[in-house]
């Protein structure tokens, strides 16, 4: 008898079969554990120290999620998803994850009853469809976004579960502003890039209250020369990506200089180039010079007599953002100017000190494409954690914009899909009907974690948020648990909406994670051993040398 043939090498752990299947199914749920108290408007905060002895508190999904390092590679799928949710629609990264892990937890008990994963699967798919459709269909209602009040509701109940919902007004407001001012009609598209051109600025200080939208852009820095113009009134500013200085040559240059005037030529040649430049740009009379490189002494000097103020190295993204709102062209040479470069869309320039920092501020522009919204707080954690709020907000808004349509919050929406769900599962025959009617029950997490949070008694509520969706007759579509209390309310009463692609989306990811991670029955890990890294050749298993070759060594 010759003893076990060895396939994989020998530091290669393998798993297989059904303890994979449930170890993955126990990572997930234990992801949604740490989550689960994070939603709704009762939620707890984390608090995560960094390597770095840095702190974030946050209840923000996502945010918590990145901080986290996990070790099974189940877990790790977790933390993607709460990243794509939070990078698609910007909200509901909180609930993803709790409803994915609640999925994984309900497909546990069919694998126990050895019923094949492939068929819980295509129960899930087909469940998956029908929520969509359900959600399109019956659950969703559209919105006029003309109608602030509607938007601001809206807007109002992704900030009521954050640390922002004491000034969720002024947040809705902020919010509203913002995307109104970055939405670009393109030939019928509509383009909303908050990422680019709607910059959060977080100034330590001041209170929360002291927080806007500036019609315009702010940015850090301040002028040149200490005598140049701190103030100007509807300024023509020129935006430069150029170097206002002697270009040096890109290689090494030698210059061979006989006599010593050739020396001063050089020097003269150079000083020529800067005026030429300096001249080329005075000839347009602009009274603000705006460059993302920088302005040399002399340049400084020309500028200075001829009453120009200029800004040097400022970030290329802020470049861009000021370009949008005043209605200028970056410039990329300067003998190319032309007067239609010259952005006249501002209507102050001004340099203000804001704690021992200056900031420029270009402000009441004309129809400004792009804002600054500036933060005000008492501390940087507490406007980081503000600012990743704003965020969530800003991506509502967007949302809204560019998919109009509303369904109920408060665990109303979830319920009505796991209603409709467990109708349509009559119709199913076979095995299939129990996985289905499994993500039906799944949805009902969302719901009872809300009622958790705040304390009720979960079952009673459950109970009785199941028989109100029963009763068809009554259109009771948007009733749901009120956070705040744990009673039953009517949603559209209370004016908790969300928008449908963010729901849409959760649910989406959700199951197709489920489904994935359900998908896999075997897990290969090879590792190293600890001692021989980067010795030997790779493929060098430890296996035993073969004694010709001890010879040669």
């Amino acid at each position: 008898m010759s003893g076990p043939i060895m396939v994989l090498s020998q530091n290669t752990k393998r798993d297989s079969g059904k303890k994979v299947q449930l170890e993955n199914i126990n990572a997930g749920k234990t992801i949604g554990d740490v989550i689960r108290t994070c939603l709704g408007p009762r939620a707890m905060l984390k608090m995560l120290m960094d390597p770095m002895g840095g702190i974030v508190m946050t209840n923000d999904g996502n945010a918590i999620l990145r901080e986290i390092t996990v070790q099974h590679p189940a877990a790790k799928t977790m933390i993607e998803i709460a990243r794509t949710q939070d990078e698609e629609v910007g909200d509901g990264t909180t609930s993803v994850i709790i409803l994915a892990a609640e999925v994984l937890g309900v497909s546990h008990q069919f694998l126990e009853e050895k019923m094949h994963p492939t068929v819980v699967i295509q129960a899930y798919r087909q469940a998956l469809e029908d929520a969509a459709e359900v959600l399109r269909d019956t659950v969703a209602t559209p919105i006029d976004m003309e109608d602030k009040p509607a938007v601001r509701k809206v807007i109002q109940s992704c900030i009521g579960t954050k640390f922002l919902a004491k000034w969720s007004d002024m947040a809705c407001d902020i919010a509203m502003d913002a995307v109104k001012t970055v939405t670009m009609e393109n030939g019928g598209k509509r383009e909303i890039d908050i990422k680019r051109y709607a910059k959060v600025e977080k100034i330590p200080g001041g209170a929360i209250e002291d927080s806007q939208v500036l019609k315009g852009v702010m940015f850090n820095k301040d002028v040149v020369h200490p005598k140049m113009k701190r103030k100007i009134e509807n300024p023509r500013v020129l935006l430069l990506d150029c170097n206002l200085e002697y270009k040096k040559g890109e290689s090494q240059t030698n210059i061979e200089i006989m006599k010593e005037e050739d020396f001063s030529k050089v020097l003269e040649a150079e000083e020529a180039y800067i005026k030429k430049i300096c001249e080329e740009i005075i000839s347009f009379k602009p009274d603000l010079v705006i460059t993302e490189k920088g302005v040399s002494d002399l340049a400084q000097h020309f500028f200075n007599k001829a009453g120009i103020t200029a800004i040097r190295r400022l970030r290329k993204s802020d470049n861009l953002r000021v370009a949008r709102a005043c209605g200028a062209t970056i410039v990329n040479r300067t003998d190319e100017i032309s007067e239609e470069d010259i952005g006249t869309g501002c209507g102050l320039f001004e340099i203000r000190k804001i704690g021992d920092e200056y900031f420029t501020f270009m402000e009441q522009c004309k129809d400004p494409k792009a804002c600054t919204i500036l933060l005000r707080g008492a501390s940087k954690d507490i406007l980081n954690e503000v600012e990743r709020n704003l965020q969530d907000a800003l991506n509502v808004a967007r949302n809204l914009y560019q998919d109009p349509f509303l369904v109920p919050g408060g665990g109303a929406t979830e319920m009505e899909v796991a209603h409709h769900l467990g109708q349509k599962c009559k119709a199913l025959s076979g095995v299939i009907q129990w996985p289905y009617k499994a993500i039906a029950s799944a949805l009902e997490v969302i719901p009872r974690t809300l009622a958790q949070n705040c304390g009720a008694n979960t079952i009673r509520t459950l109970t009785a948020l199941r028989a109100k969706h029963a009763q068809v007759e009554e259109k009771n579509v948007n009733w749901g648990i009120n956070g705040e209390t744990g009673q039953l309310a009517d949603m559209s009463e209370l004016g908790i909406w969300e928008p449908l692609s963010v729901k849409l989306q959760v649910f989406k990811t959700a199951v197709e994670t489920a489904i994935l991670l359900l998908r896999i029955d075997d897990i290969v890990s090879g590792s190293k051993k600890r001692g021989d890294v980067g010795q030997g050749p790779a493929v060098d298993h430890g296996a035993a040398m073969d004694p010709g070759m001890m010879e040669g060594m």
